[in-house]
């Protein structure tokens, strides 16, 4: 299993009643085969609207090390410690839990 073809997604509930996806995944990219990607990406979306987009520092084989990313993600916007925004996530990506 990697990330290549099974992304982590958490749903995070905010305050204001939003619900928003976090997914850790190997983009995707029409002009490379996902083989050959070795970027990981973390992305917050609202339904069909990407709200951010950062990569991170992970390897497309690190899915446990995703998935803790992820739900840390999760907590911070839950408790509103994180802002829907890429600045906001950008620090989690560069430096996750391992």
């Amino acid at each position: 299993m990697s990330l290549r073809g099974e992304p982590v997604e958490e749903v995070a509930h905010l305050g204001d009643g939003r619900e928003l996806l976090v997914r850790v995944a190997v983009p995707d990219d029409p002009y490379i085969d996902k083989s050959d990607l070795g970027t990981v990406a973390v992305e917050l979306r609202a339904g069909d609207r990407v709200l951010a987009t950062v990569n991170s520092v992970l390897d497309p084989d690190q899915t446990s090390e995703a998935r803790r990313l992820a739900r840390m993600i999760k907590a911070g916007l839950e408790s509103g410690d994180i802002e829907p925004k890429a600045a906001a996530i950008e620090p989690l990506a560069d430096n996750p839990p391992l």
